[in-house]
């Protein structure tokens, strides 16, 4: 790391662009949860499709912007100090986005949860026995927790392979800065 980009500027840019990448993944649960809502699945399903095609976007074009942005204020930012900061704030949005999730499932609509547990328990009730069923039944209790875990796992995996991916080439160097003839 250089002198003048430090681990705390990273971590203080980190917060910033993490807690905008979190909120703005976090609007989308809301918004695909309205989108499920809609009386004919085939225009929920589409609407949810694009949805995600549209988060997927711009996640990986905030990510861009924000490694950028450390580059283009610290001229001396190397490759390596763009992925770090792009760990750290893989991290940060995942966390986010975790607890919004779990919040969401816990307090904001509980009852959404409840009857889609209850869809899935009533579909699958005639293929299973009653231990299968009764395992199913003590999930239901530890699947907010489970969701909050798995979330945080899958969105920093994400991040963190976005960042090794897009850290490649920002800051851009020229290859031939130090040919001599």
């Amino acid at each position: 790391m250089n002198q003048d980009l430090t681990a705390r500027i990273i971590w203080s840019r980190a917060c910033i662009s993490g807690a905008v990448l979190g909120v703005f993944s976090g609007i989308f649960i809301f918004l695909n949860q309205a989108a499920g809502s809609i009386a004919a699945p085939v225009v929920a399903s589409s609407l949810s499709f694009v949805l995600w095609l549209v988060k997927f976007a711009g996640c990986i074009l905030l990510m861009r912007f924000f490694m950028k942005k450390l580059c283009k204020d610290f001229g001396e930012a190397t490759n390596s100090d763009t992925f770090k900061f792009g760990v750290m704030t893989a991290f940060l949005s995942a966390l986010i986005l975790s607890a919004a999730s779990l919040a969401n499932i816990l307090f904001i609509s509980p009852e959404l949860f409840e009857s889609q547990m209850a869809a899935v328990i009533q579909s699958y009730s005639s293929m299973l026995d009653s231990n299968s069923m009764s395992m199913i039944e003590k999930m239901q209790d530890s699947y907010p927790q489970i969701s909050f875990f798995s979330n945080l796992v899958y969105c920093f995996l994400y991040g963190t392979v976005l960042s090794a991916i897009l850290s490649r080439n920002i800051p851009v160097r020229d290859p031939f800065a130090n040919y001599e003839k």
